[in-house]
């Protein structure tokens, strides 16, 4: 037999098997994070649309709460925010899955992931116990809207930080995801979880306001929900993120200033 017939097909070069591997990674990647966001969407969907008793669920609407009731709005809290923030986080993730990848290290994506998550629960207990303080003041109930002047101050509070240097600074971060990953590189797994959880501090300094805005429109307003999403998303995936930012702290100001008036007819 001839030699040449008789050898090995050549494996593919390293280079190639490493682009197949990176391919592969990005698809479980992509389609884990979105599994999660629509996991999140379809619970909110059905505590609005699909019969969720909110009373039975520990959440009456017009009465106060108790700590279970509380630990009821919590767990929504959470899974909004999964929900709304996971997407625009999307690209962070995948380079640094890619980093690991290339470095021959695996199962660091998902502490990174785990302390994203973790940053923005911590968000959800904070904006928990506000939501059950306004529901004591008699502002709002369990998930309506925030009434008269203070509906129309985080309004406002929320279109003038969007034109603040640190909201600035802070979506420039999540703008950038080699910068956001190349200038917090952490060894380990806590180190993962460590850059997580900071990436997740910057995307709460660039829009905790914003989050506070579902006060204003009731938290179970999901158009208002999906229109914040969209502006997060579009913040810092858009070319001309950082414009929309301060067109809509423009707008949101105006809304303040509309809601102020609507107040005292």
């Amino acid at each position: 037999m001839d030699a040449s017939t008789s050898r090995v097909s050549p494996s593919p070069a390293p280079r190639e098997r490493l682009e197949a591997l990176l391919a592969r990674d990005r698809v479980v990647i992509i389609a884990g994070l979105a599994a999660l966001a629509v996991a999140g969407w379809g619970y909110l969907l059905w505590l609005v649309y699909g019969g969720a008793d909110m009373a039975l669920m520990g959440m009456p609407l017009d009465e106060r709460w108790s700590g279970v009731e509380a630990g009821f709005a919590f767990v929504m809290w959470t899974v909004m925010m999964v929900a709304m923030m996971l997407p625009s986080a999307a690209p962070v993730v995948l380079l640094f899955a890619a980093l690991e990848r290339r470095s021959g290290r695996l199962g660091r994506t998902a502490t990174f992931v785990a302390g994203y998550l973790v940053l923005w629960s911590a968000f959800s207990a904070v904006a928990t116990a506000l939501q059950w303080a306004l529901q004591l003041l008699a502002v709002t109930n369990a998930a309506g809207p925030a009434l008269g002047l203070f509906g129309a101050a985080l309004a406002g509070a929320a279109g003038l930080y969007q034109l603040t240097p640190l909201k600035r600074a802070c979506l420039s971060h999540c703008r950038s995801p080699v910068d956001a990953i190349a200038g917090h590189w952490r060894p380990g797994r806590f180190g993962a979880f460590q850059m997580g959880a900071r990436h997740g501090l910057y995307c709460l300094g660039c829009c905790w306001l914003l989050m506070g805005l579902l006060f204003v429109s009731g938290v179970m307003n999901l158009l208002w929900v999906a229109l914040l999403a969209l502006l997060v998303l579009a913040e810092k995936l858009l070319p001309g993120g950082a414009r929309l930012a301060r067109w809509s702290g423009a707008a949101l100001l105006g809304l303040a200033a509309w809601l102020a008036l609507a107040s005292q007819i």
